[in-house]
């Protein structure tokens, strides 16, 4: 019998986003204490993988596909698939599937327990969320053993949209490395482009996709005095279509998409405001490395952001959709040196007292092992 736990993580995609990166920073941090095995929906998009360190036993097993109709047949091999393990960890709509069949063949196949987490929606239920995946959620989060949340608003969903127990839901927030975003940056971190002294910056951290709407923020550049740079670190299928919108409003040489940034430590503080433009979040981390680099943030009032940041920086934040709003409190707070220092420091101050990543870990080293003790399968 096995003395290492065997962990499964079930992702429809493990490109670099914040849940990836997460689950990524978990593993890094339990080192050889678990044995992981990952699965990616799409093997294309694997991006997060290269955040992988040496020292963790990580392991990509074949797998039925995420995708599909959930019949029988193929819910009963997807059940299969994840026996053997210690726990299995399921992540977002994409793994869904999944989680239906382990409520559903669990008892089949002797199934360890199942945690599953849920981190936000897609463009198609940035606005609403659909009726039919409601339903199809109550069913399949039957048998979990753990629905993990990182923000009030998600779990207020979980308990009275998908009508799960009080007991089964466990709201974690994210957390990261605060201390890290504190040491000064070197103005070439990034490949061919300098920020020059005379030069202040609107920074966002995002993948570059419709839902992030990151159009508002290049239009909003047009009203900012000529000083003010914008830098969009991220990838994604929408960099083509912004680049034109720069390059209509004549504002190429001020807006910059240097791709994505593997440490983001080594670059938020170069930026003199965070910003964000998305018609839907939750709990974005950016957020949090933004307030621990000592930066204000300006952001529609989406998901937990208005709770998130300090009570100082709360009158930037506008009504989501409100484009206009959303310029005039960049314009603001460009024209207030005084007031970015103050409520920027207020934002640090706040971060590193919530959402250092230490108590993050600890709490999904509780959740996790607690399951496996009590569940022990393998070993």
């Amino acid at each position: 019998m096995s003395k290492t736990p065997k962990i499964l993580h079930l992702h429809s995609t493990f490109d670099a986003g914040g849940k990836e990166l997460r689950n990524v920073r978990l593993i890094n941090e339990w080192g050889r204490e678990v044995d992981h095995a990952i699965v990616s929906g799409d093997l294309d998009k694997r991006g997060a993988a290269a955040m992988l360190g040496k020292k963790p036993r990580v392991s990509w097993p074949k797998f039925p596909p995420l995708k599909g109709k959930p019949t029988p047949g193929r819910l009963s091999a997807l059940a299969k698939a994840m026996a053997g393990y210690d726990l299995i960890c399921t992540y977002n709509w994409g793994a869904m599937d999944a989680v239906m069949a382990h409520t559903v063949f669990a008892d089949a196949f002797k199934l360890p327990p199942l945690v599953h987490h849920e981190d936000g929606f897609n463009e198609d239920e940035a606005k609403r969320l659909k009726r039919r995946r409601n339903w199809y959620r109550k069913i399949a989060l039957g048998r979990t053993a753990a629905l993990v949340v990182p923000s009030a608003t998600l779990e207020d969903i979980a308990l009275n949209r998908w009508d799960q127990p009080r007991t089964r839901v466990r709201r974690i927030p994210n957390g990261i490395d605060t201390r890290a975003f504190a040491a000064p940056p070197k103005r070439d971190i990034l490949p061919g482009l300098i920020k020059h002294r005379d030069e202040f910056w609107i920074g966002t951290l995002a993948g570059l996709r419709e839902v992030k709407q990151l159009d508002v923020l290049v239009r909003a550049m047009d009203r900012l005095p000529l000083e003010w740079q914008l830098v969009v670190a991220g990838e994604g299928p929408e960099r083509a279509a912004l680049e034109a919108e720069a390059e209509r409003l004549g504002l190429e040489d001020r807006v910059h998409f240097p791709g994505f940034v593997d440490q983001p430590a080594k670059l938020v503080g170069l930026f003199d405001i965070f910003a964000l433009s998305s018609a839907s979040e939750q709990f974005p981390i950016s957020v949090v490395e933004a307030m621990a680099a000592g930066l204000p943030v300006v952001a529609p009032r989406v998901g937990d952001i208005g709770a998130m940041v300090s009570s100082d920086n709360g009158p930037l934040l506008v009504e989501p959709g409100d484009e206009a709003a959303l310029a005039k409190s960049l314009g603001r707070l460009a024209n207030d040196p005084a007031g970015r220092e103050r409520i920027g420091k207020a934002n640090r101050e706040k971060a590193r007292e919530e959402f250092d990543e230490r108590r993050m870990i600890e709490r999904y080293r509780s959740l996790y092992w607690g399951l496996m003790d009590k569940y022990p399968q393998t070993r």
